[in-house]
């Protein structure tokens, strides 16, 4: 008996927990552009990044995919550690929104009575094709399992009226004072870290209140622990990658267990001050649930308010606790697939991948910058330098090849129309960049080997290749920018004259070329001349690839 009654419980948990992730994917597939919107106020200021992380975690439903976000951000450099810390105390609020859901529906009406209706009208919507709402049907389809499995939970957890003994065990815990709370504290973290979703710890703290298995008090300490439980996803995300993104993953850490010992510092009058905000006495069942939603979150907005005004004192208190170590270019790079959970859906996934690209795309930009500095200088030894490019080209290819399969992954699990386009595009996107990084490293060792051989090229030639290389390096800085817009004809039209001009140029350098061999220059310099122009083509070739792939996106 006692074991059909776990499985009841674990089964009503399975399907509160798939409707959950079901909804989360509808959300995000339906956001899809508009989320791309939103996370770009991150870099604002600290106020906007805490907005923007309220904002994204009220839609997709998922601190832990938001923060993994925010940390694979931090570690391509598109974000910084104070606009980063933002972003996750804005998390922290924007996850009390399944709380209130449940707290304000799951107890008040008849779920069957919602739910049922909710999934009838969403299955014609995930059926039919033509209508063009897929998306939003998944979202009400997930909507009604989350209630069903809701209901379910409290059909399942037993009747404590007629059975006090259930509950011998926990009286044995509850009149520890402080240590008590210390001990609820830990069960919420575990219970979060084992389900992996703050929002799903809070509606089983939420069913096991209402059903009297828990009192107020609690409940709320394990509403705090789930604060601290809910840093783990992040923290994995941050195994294998740069000081910085270690860094983003520890400011949540630290973040939220300094937000618990705030909390258990004025415990007691917070709670006093909730009973004073919402009406009803907490210590009855039907009341309870709407107190610890107004608990968790007024909990979240205190410690943001606390702490947003001193972000660049924690910023810097996490810089003296991870120091910088060796570069981390010279770093194995490696991008894991990390799962956020039960929410954990490809569309931020995507997010997480277009800002590695962005970063390889940097990479590339440096490279050339690089090599435009080094080539006109022929008297220095570029042994350094070479190896500097090569561990760059290096970095380049080893994100070719996990940026693939990450993106393979992504394809796995189920995009929208857009989704699989961008997905697709960005394979074909990285494969063009580390054709960029391989030109790149064969310009520095064309560098080197002239000045090896000592092959004197002449000044005017050298002179000449300036409008080259000053145009390629337009073209990369305008893939670089356009990224992570939506790339329309007129981007297109200015990728396509960069590229025509740069094949005009190069047609004129390969014939001054031309002439001056005639003319009886060194035939060994202007051959290795002409292989600098040619390498130097081909990376206008591929970012004009690259924009293609681009407009390829946005193509209906």
């Amino acid at each position: 008996m006692i074991i059909y009654s776990i499985l009841k419980i674990a089964g009503s948990l399975g399907l509160f927990l798939y409707g959950m992730k079901v909804m989360s994917d509808g959300i995000q597939k339906t956001a899809g552009d508009g989320l791309q919107k939103v996370l770009n106020y991150m870099t604002i200021n600290r106020f906007a990044a805490a907005l923007t992380g309220f904002v994204v975690t009220a839609l997709v439903q998922s601190s832990s995919a938001t923060t993994v976000m925010v940390v694979s951000f931090v570690n391509a450099g598109l974000l910084s550690l104070t606009q980063s810390i933002g972003v996750i105390m804005g998390a922290n609020i924007g996850t009390t929104i399944t709380g209130w859901i449940v707290a304000l529906i799951g107890f008040k009406f008849s779920i069957v009575a919602i739910a049922l209706p909710v999934i009838g009208i969403g299955l014609p919507l995930v059926f039919s094709k033509k209508l063009g709402k897929q998306d939003l049907g998944e979202v009400l389809i997930g909507f009604g399992i989350l209630f069903l499995g809701l209901d379910f939970l409290k059909g399942s957890v037993p009747d404590i009226k007629n059975h006090p003994e259930y509950l011998e065990f926990l009286a044995r815990f509850s009149d520890w004072g402080f240590w008590s709370f210390l001990l609820f504290v830990a069960v919420g973290a575990v219970l979060t870290i084992v389900i992996q979703s703050s929002s799903a710890s809070m509606a089983i703290t939420l069913t096991m209140a209402y059903s009297g298995w828990i009192d107020y008090h609690t409940a709320a300490a394990i509403i705090i622990g789930s604060n601290i439980g809910t840093t783990v996803t992040a923290y994995l995300a941050s195994i294998g990658t740069n000081t910085h993104a270690k860094r983003a993953s520890r400011a949540h850490i630290l973040f939220n267990i300094a937000g618990a010992i705030l909390m258990s510092i004025v415990y007691t009058p917070f709670l006093n001050l909730v009973d004073m905000i919402v009406p009803g006495d907490p210590t009855m069942g039907a009341a309870i649930p709407e107190h610890l939603a107004m608990f968790h979150t007024l909990f979240n907005i205190a410690i943001t308010i606390v702490f947003i005004w001193f972000i660049p004192q924690f910023a810097k208190l996490i810089e003296k606790l991870i120091p910088e170590t060796e570069d981390d270019l010279n770093l194995k790079y490696e991008l894991k697939y990390i799962s956020t959970g039960i929410q954990d859906t490809a569309e931020l996934n995507l997010m997480k991948a277009r800002s590695e690209i962005s970063r390889m795309a940097g990479i590339n930009e440096d490279m050339f910058t690089e090599y435009v500095d080094l080539f006109g200088k022929p008297e220095k030894k570029l042994g350094k330098q070479v190896k500097k490019l090569k561990d760059m080209e290096d970095v380049t290819d080893q994100m070719q090849e996990q940026i693939t399969a990450y993106l393979i992954e992504c394809l796995s699990e189920g995009l929208n129309d857009h989704g699989m386009r961008s997905a697709t595009a960005m394979i074909r996107i990285t494969n063009e960049l580390e054709s960029i990084g391989d030109s790149c490293y064969n310009l520095i060792l064309q560098a080197e080997r002239r000045h090896k051989k000592e092959l004197e090229i002449p000044e005017e030639a050298l002179t000449a290749l300036g409008p080259i290389t000053a145009t390629v390096s337009e073209f990369l800085s305008f893939i670089k920018t356009n990224l992570d817009l939506q790339f329309s004809e007129t981007q297109l039209e200015q990728a396509l004259k960069l590229e025509a001009k740069v094949d005009k140029q190069r047609k004129t350098l390969r014939k001054e070329a031309r002439k001056r061999i005639q003319t009886g220059s060194n035939v060994k310099a202007e051959l290795l001349y002409l292989d600098v122009v040619k390498h130097i083509e081909h990376i206008g070739d591929y970012a004009l690839n690259i924009a293609e792939a681009l407009k390829g996106v946005y193509e209906t």
